[in-house]
């Protein structure tokens, strides 16, 4: 049973449609983190760079997914928006992001659960969720629950944490 399988068993969701939009910089492993989410026997093994965006749908017991995973690339940051309706150096960019993102009128005038995922925490010079957290200046998100989980996509550490929090959040806003 996959994660997304789990989070609709505890929610107690019947074949309900998500939508989900994975965004991040180039190279975050955003690509990763979907395909470790799917089911597995609906992973693939060979994981190569997102170019525009690709659009994953699967289908667990319980719920019809498709997930929107867009390139973190300079160039293709613009389609971000129409989706809407770790380097110390790359952080200030994607604060950047960030701010542009929760500014964005569809987003602003929401209430959703924000889940980063300070990916890549295998790798020797990987910044603590602490730090990425700090970086992002995420104490300033006042209106919007979030949550932030160092994790390591290939092994698929840290992504339970986020789901369990996201599925809370979820629980939360239903009543």
């Amino acid at each position: 049973m996959g994660l997304f399988d789990k989070l609709a068993g505890w929610l107690g969701i019947k074949k309900k449609e998500v939508h989900v939009l994975c965004l991040g910089l180039d190279n975050s492993g955003k690509t990763t983190i979907i395909n470790k989410l799917k089911p597995s026997n609906a992973q693939t093994q060979d994981i190569v760079p997102t170019i525009g965006f690709s659009i994953e749908k699967f289908k667990t017991s319980s719920l019809s997914f498709t997930v929107f995973d867009m390139s973190g690339q300079g160039r293709y940051r613009n389609l971000w928006e129409h989706y809407y309706n770790s380097d110390t150096l790359r952080m200030v960019v994607a604060k950047e992001e960030l701010d542009t993102l929760l500014n964005h009128p569809d987003i602003k005038r929401r209430r959703m659960p924000i889940l980063f995922f300070a990916n890549k925490m295998d790798l020797r010079d990987a910044l603590s969720s602490v730090k990425v957290s700090q970086l992002l200046c995420l104490e300033n998100i006042k209106d919007k629950p979030w949550h932030i989980c160092a994790s390591d996509a290939l092994k698929g550490e840290g992504l339970q944490e986020g789901v369990d929090w996201l599925q809370d959040q979820i629980r939360m806003m239903k009543t």
